[in-house]
């Protein structure tokens, strides 16, 4: 590590689009701390980077519990150094009918989600804004334009685009960024749980959805993971506000 290394807190990193992103910004320089909900969790994504040759923590902590956050926040801070990426992954799936959604179906998600990166990023923006400058990037999705059975996912996805570009606008005079990626269909185990609960095989969950796609296939980790990379970049200093739909055409 040198005095000029970068740091970057993933959340959500213990697998799929997290962990892939984790493996980019470390392979991009980053020191990496991979959070989710136990360090064992993150094992595997540690190990990768580490075995790449980069630096890499693992860190629990739920995302929706302030104290939590704001004390893996500080020991990431002591441990790799003062944080200046941010990347707000770390979701849940509560899928149901609105007639069929319970209280606690709701509530989860938006604490998971919305109150999540709302946490992550509170804790981290002291740090950025001492050193003038950061980069957060939260996960939205193509479900925050409406998506059956998801009432409570579509609102936070499209929560986070609303506290994104607000984020933009009150730390931007800090050289801060804010940005949001929205992911239309990736593989990851999150879809494939969800053609199980539909009764679909996978497979062909993934050929139904490639068809209907300009691109002719369907998203992998690495897709959305290269988006996240240029935003956290430094190259990507004059963008911020923005969605940026990684779903393989058009969306809106």
């Amino acid at each position: 590590m040198t005095d000029s290394q970068r740091v970057a807190i993933v959340t959500g990193a213990a697998r799929g689009i997290g962990a892939a992103t984790a493996r980019r910004l470390a392979a991009d320089g980053f020191a990496v701390a991979a959070v989710d909900l136990t360090e064992d969790n993150c094992a595997d994504t540690v190990a990768a980077i580490t075995e790449a040759g980069g630096r890499a923590i693992a860190v629990g902590a739920d995302v929706s519990d302030s104290a939590a956050v704001d004390a893996a926040v500080a020991h990431v801070a002591a441990t790799l150094g003062a944080p200046s990426a941010l990347v707000n992954n770390a979701g849940v799936l509560r899928d149901n009918l609105l007639f069929k959604m319970s209280d606690s179906d709701w509530d989860t998600v938006m604490s998971v989600h919305l109150r999540g990166a709302f946490l992550c990023s509170r804790a981290v923006q002291k740090y950025m804004v001492e050193q003038k400058y950061g980069r957060i990037v939260s996960l939205s999705s193509t479900s925050a334009l409406g998506n059956r059975g998801q009432a409570n996912y579509a609102a936070a996805k499209a929560g986070l685009q609303g506290f994104t570009k607000t984020l933009a606008i009150e730390l931007g005079p800090f050289g801060i960024t804010a940005n949001a990626v929205a992911p239309g269909f990736i593989v990851t185990e999150m879809t494939a749980a969800t053609a199980a609960r539909v009764g679909v095989d996978f497979e062909a969950f993934q050929a139904a959805r490639a068809a209907e796609t300009p691109v002719r296939r369907v998203g992998t980790p690495a897709d959305v993971a290269h988006a996240i990379s240029y935003l956290a970049s430094e190259g990507a200093g004059f963008v911020t506000g923005q969605v940026i739909y990684v779903a393989g055409g058009p969306r809106g």
